[in-house]
């Protein structure tokens, strides 16, 4: 059998820009609007050329940032493992182009050092992701989720010494309350390590941001806000109007159960598909549209199972 040609990226990667790009926050980072998200669809479970495929099809058109967490992938680890593979074989040229991310906070490791926001478990579950990923550094590195049993001061020191010890360029937050937020800016920035961005869930489902202040709270201080889910994981598309696809996240019943296809949802889903149409668009690219649109919103991270579901969102602003 022939050996595969090397990956060469292409040379049309970058013709959107600047309109593909926002600036993330009052930094000097450009993210762009759709970044890939590496929580399904890249662990074990995948194939490992359809992985490769979606990849390079983001890279290939303009998307640099790569999302990931410690313990996406089926078993934990292994979409880091995926990408230390694609790293190895595909984007060694490429790092100095690419904005990648990882996290720790959820549940990786048994045993009481092997979640939450201890110093212990964030400094131990950095040096793993690394390890996988076979790279030296992230560009950035966030707490997953709030702890409300350690002090924040030693979650956010860990974060400053992490910067400082070259393993992340920057520090992210997600999924923390407005409160703990509010203390955890001053705090990093006082410590020369300023808050890059924050992640949180929003959708036209879910806008709990909007809604809590934390999206306002993050313009004022000029800093970054990333979507994750801004798709619902597929509800916000067609794929449920007729009914449950056998293959179909819902149909596994893990992450999405079936009980939130509500005849509500689905006459929602209709109106929303009738209002896209009107533009040309699809329910999904509405949705990822709508999210984009709020002020302060830098990117929004979009799974993919396929290259042309990918493609199908990047139309959104492409």
């Amino acid at each position: 059998m022939a050996t595969p040609a090397p990956y060469r990226a292409s040379e049309e990667r970058y013709a959107n820009l600047p309109s593909f790009y926002n600036r993330c926050g009052r930094s000097g980072i450009l993210l762009p609007k759709i970044s890939l998200g590496f929580w399904h669809n890249f662990g074990d479970d995948a194939p490992f050329e359809r992985s490769r495929a979606i990849t390079r099809h983001a890279f290939d058109n303009g998307i640099t940032h790569f999302d990931f967490a410690n313990n996406y992938g089926v078993p934990f680890g292994s979409a880091e493992r995926t990408f230390g593979r694609l790293m190895d074989e595909d984007f060694r040229p490429y790092r100095d182009e690419l904005f990648i991310s990882t996290k720790a906070g959820y549940d990786m490791w048994p045993g009481v050092y092997g979640e939450w926001g201890s110093r212990k478990y964030l400094m131990a579950s950095l040096d793993q992701s690394l390890s996988r990923m076979h790279l030296d550094y992230v560009d950035l590195f966030y707490s997953h989720r709030f702890d409300p049993n350690t002090p924040v001061e030693e979650t956010l020191q860990a974060l400053v010494d992490i910067v400082r010890q070259g393993k992340a360029l920057y520090v992210g937050i997600s999924n923390w309350p407005l409160e703990p937020l509010r203390r955890a800016v001053p705090y990093l920035r006082e410590h020369d390590v300023p808050l890059l961005i924050y992640q949180g869930k929003l959708n036209l489902l879910n806008r709990e941001p909007i809604e809590t202040g934390i999206l306002d709270f993050c313009r004022e201080q000029g800093i970054g806000f990333i979507a994750y889910s801004p798709l619902a994981q597929g509800l916000l598309t067609d794929r449920y109007l007729d009914g449950i696809p056998s293959d179909s996240r819902m149909a596994k019943e893990h992450f999405l159960r079936s009980e939130r296809r509500t005849p509500e949802l689905l006459d929602y889903l209709r109106q929303l598909q009738d209002e896209a149409q009107t533009s040309g668009r699809t329910i999904a690219q509405q949705a990822l549209r709508w999210v984009l649109e709020q002020a302060g919103v830098t990117s929004v991270l979009v799974g993919a199972s396929s290259v042309q579901q990918l493609t199908d969102n990047l139309h959104a602003v492409i």
